[in-house]
């Protein structure tokens, strides 16, 4: 027989499967991320490669390198100093909590900065993605600082990011990672190894870290009370119970405020989280469950946890409910639940606060069955920390794959608003005030409307472009025509994809002929900027000030008589009393010598308002100026859901609401922002957003809603049987007396007047009469922000 007599067949060997896993690093690749005015510690090795990064430009760095004598020596990195590392020696001074780890780190490796020279490279100028490569000679630590100044309110002097890349002249075994620094010091550090369980004790307001030491490894967690224990009662932590006291009865991925058992007793609380999806409504691993699939007698959770508990009289379970962190499962929408790899990076961990005295059990899953692991079965560390210890509660947020966690963090009002309320929600990283007690939403809502309100808008990112092609890059990547806006001027704009998706929505400033400053709702529009400059060779800066940059909104009819009692402007600067709708002017609390802001005449309310910007540093004197000049005038603090009822009604958009990168301007109800007959130049998604506008697809409208009934967002929009839309926000208005709500509905059905109804439970079974109404339902003409 000849080969054409065989059938034809594919040649070559077999090919890997194609997995696109950005942010993960090749094995001997290690990246570190350090903040502006920040500082790290990183252990080096002879034949390691530096790389230090310059992530957004304009930012200096300081390298210094100790040898393992803990003695400071340059010639570590090949190179000499050129500096007394005087930026660093000013950040461990200024006293800023964020650098405690690293003063940890400093005092437990015997490290002394007092006579320390460094290497000082980089500058104001240096462009964005800019690198400095070092190569190791000796064994050591490395210390690198981003060192700077607080920034001043009217410049752009903000201290940015830097990138430390190591590759490592020995690549360290799978499984061999180095585990974080510890949070504290500990009281208990357990390892506990792959595919087995350790028990242990925590005394009630002691701290349990739990740490993913290589990532992509699920760990199960149980606890007991000990009191119970000690009378014969192994009442363990309860899913199911913690799911219906915690109102989230039907299983999702994540972690609860707290865990109970089943007498409702409360066992934990969670402080910090960096990974941000885990699952706690699945048994931990069974021997039935692999006898079911084909591995009878494979080593399981269940077996592992009952081994590890017999010691503290807990009866032994074929199946164990546990909390199960960084094990990725979820429910479908057909109700199936389904699993993949976990999302837990190396050195990822879950803290917890032990609420009683308790006995604990981690284990470190043994599933090699499925991705629950990644394949490869890693271990888990536990570490315990004393309750005198304080950590602030946090989750953790990446803006990209590429990038470091970064925990949530309270803002420079945190404090002046804390005497005000408990209740603060997390929002984009940062802790806001949600409601407070003695007013509550519907006395803040109304206190907006009729005389004024005091709220926390520091989340809105902020980012400093400057530079001779600032203009340019503004022009071209926003939709508004950015070239007649003039200094002191505020455009509000969308930003978009090729595609006419959004990016972002925001207001930018003009502060000078190359000076701009970006204020969005997402991190991500300072890397798109970025992205957009690099890759057309601009010659612009686009650094993040959102850490020096914090801000309060004084809005409602009263905001202008409360200000202008406190703010001085000098005479080259409108006042407060001249201050035009999107307009800013720079000045200072009280007089010449008071603390220095920006107050822009721009807001998120519907009402007249302001803004009132300063640094984190000057905010407690900013708040407390605007607090007892606002009591006569009947000054309320306002949470966000006072918040969310008066932009509902004013029409204003929310992001992953009525905008995403699905929607385009049109879309989102801000076609005004889209001078497509206008602005002369082209920019990012012209073509599409003019596609989009000659051919609607959807629209948004206004609903008004025959029924008190809650509508939600998410829910349905019918005509007949058809699905025509879908809520994206909705209230009960107080000022008019109904339930209203905006809704993206088929542009077909989109004729104000059209009847509608909003479908509940399956969207047919229960239905709720609604017709579509010109939006905003509130003072559509703008005439009390213009007033």
């Amino acid at each position: 027989m000849t080969i054409a007599d065989y059938p034809a067949v594919t040649s070559g060997p077999p090919r890997p499967s194609l997995i696109l896993q950005p942010g993960l690093l090749l094995p001997g690749m290690e990246r570190y991320h350090v903040p502006g005015r920040g500082a790290a510690l990183i252990d080096i090795e002879a034949g390691d490669k530096v790389t230090v990064r310059n992530l957004e430009g304009g930012q200096p760095c300081e390298l210094v390198a100790f040898d393992a004598s803990g003695k400071a020596d340059p010639g570590i990195l090949g190179t000499r100093s050129n500096s007394d590392a005087a930026g660093l020696k000013a950040l461990l001074v200024d006293g800023d909590g964020s650098l405690q780890t690293f003063r940890a780190g400093l005092a437990r490796r015997k490290l002394e900065l007092g006579r320390a020279e460094a290497v000082r490279f980089f500058d104001g100028a240096t462009v964005a993605g800019t690198e400095e490569t070092f190569t190791v000679t000796r064994p050591g630590t490395l210390v690198v600082a981003a060192p700077g100044a607080p920034m001043a309110i009217d410049s752009h002097d903000t201290s940015t990011p830097l990138v430390v890349m190591i590759k490592r002249a020995t690549i360290r075994p799978a499984g061999k990672s180095d585990l974080p620094d510890p949070l504290a010091d500990p009281v208990l550090d357990l390892r506990v190894k792959s595919k087995t369980a350790e028990s242990f004790f925590v005394k009630a307001g002691d701290y349990i870290q739990i740490i993913d030491v290589d990532g992509r490894q699920c760990t199960d967690f149980q606890c007991f009370s000990a009191r119970k224990l000690d009378k014969g009662r192994d009442l363990a932590l309860d899913v199911t119970a913690t799911r219906s006291l915690m109102g989230h009865a039907y299983p999702m991925p994540g972690l609860h405020a707290k865990y109970f058992d089943q007498d409702f007793e409360p066992l934990v609380e969670v402080i910090q989280d960096t990974c941000g999806r885990h699952d706690a409504f699945a048994l931990a691993c069974y021997a039935k469950y692999y006898d079911d699939i084909g591995y009878p007698g494979h080593i399981n959770c269940s077996e592992n946890f009952n081994g590890a508990l017999t010691p503290h009289g807990v009866n032994a379970r074929a199946g164990w409910m546990a909390v199960n962190f960084f094990f990725n499962t979820g429910i479908d929408a057909h109700g199936v639940m389904f699993s993949d790899e976990p999302w837990s990076r190396p050195g990822d961990y879950v803290l917890l606060r032990a609420l009683t005295d308790i006995v604990c059990v981690s284990s470190a899953c043994p599933d090699d069955t499925t991705p629950a692991n990644g394949w490869n079965l890693t271990d888990i560390h536990v570490r315990t920390y004393s309750g005198n210890n304080k950590f602030q509660r946090a989750i953790a947020r990446r803006t990209t794959p590429e990038a470091e966690p970064k925990m949530t963090r309270e803002t420079g009002f945190h404090q002046s608003f804390a005497k005000h309320t408990r209740n603060f929600i997390e929002y984009k990283g940062f802790w806001l005030p949600q409601e407070f007690a003695k007013e509550g939403p519907i006395e803040e809502y109304w206190a907006c409307r009729q005389k004024a309100v005091v709220m926390d808008l520091s989340a809105l990112r902020k980012f400093e472009v400057t530079g001779p092609d600032a203009e340019a890059l503004m022009q071209y990547t926003l939709t508004r025509d950015v070239k007649k806006l003039g200094v002191g001027q505020v455009v509000y704009t969308a930003m978009c994809y090729e595609h006419g998706g959004m990016i972002d929505d925001g207001t930018l400033l003009r502060l000078g002929k190359d000076n701009f400053r970006w204020i969005c709702g997402d991190d991500y529009s300072g890397d798109w900027l970025r992205e957009q400059a690099e890759k057309l060779g601009l010659k612009v800066l686009i650094r993040s000030s959102t850490d020096q940059m914090h801000n309060i909104a004084v809005q409602g009819p009263n905001s202008r008589d409360i200000l202008k009692e406190i703010v001085w402007t000098p005479p080259h600067q409108p006042a407060l009393s001249e201050l035009e709708w999107f307009r800013f002017t720079i000045g200072r609390i009280g007089d010449a010598q008071g603390v220095p802001i920006v107050v822009s005449r721009t807001g998120y309310t519907g009402e007249l308002g302001y803004e009132v910007w300063c640094h984190p540093r000057d905010a407690e004197k900013v708040f407390d100026a605007v607090w007892e000049a606002g009591q006569p005038h009947g000054l309320k603090p306002m949470g966000f859901a006072a918040l969310d009822m008066v932009r509902i009604e004013a029409g204003l958009i929310f992001a992953n609401y009525e905008f995403s990168d699905q929607t385009d301007p049109f879309e989102a109800g801000i076609g005004f922002t889209v001078p497509l007959k206008t602005k002369t130049d082209d920019f990012i998604g012209r073509e599409a957003l003019i596609r989009r506008k000659d051919n609607p697809i959807h629209k948004l409208v206004g609903l008004d809603i025959d029924s008190n009934v809650v509508v939600g967002h998410g829910d349905c929009v019918h005509i007949g049987r058809a699905q025509i839309g879908i809520v994206t926000s909705s209230m009960r208005s107080p000022v008019l007396n109904k339930n209203i709500a905006l809704a993206r509905v088929d542009a077909t059905h989109a004729n104000v007047g059209t009847e509608v109804e909003i479908g509940k439970l399956d969207g047919h079974q229960k239905r709720l009469p609604a017709r579509i109404v010109p939006f905003a339902h509130y003072d559509p003409k703008k005439e009390k922000p213009r007033s």
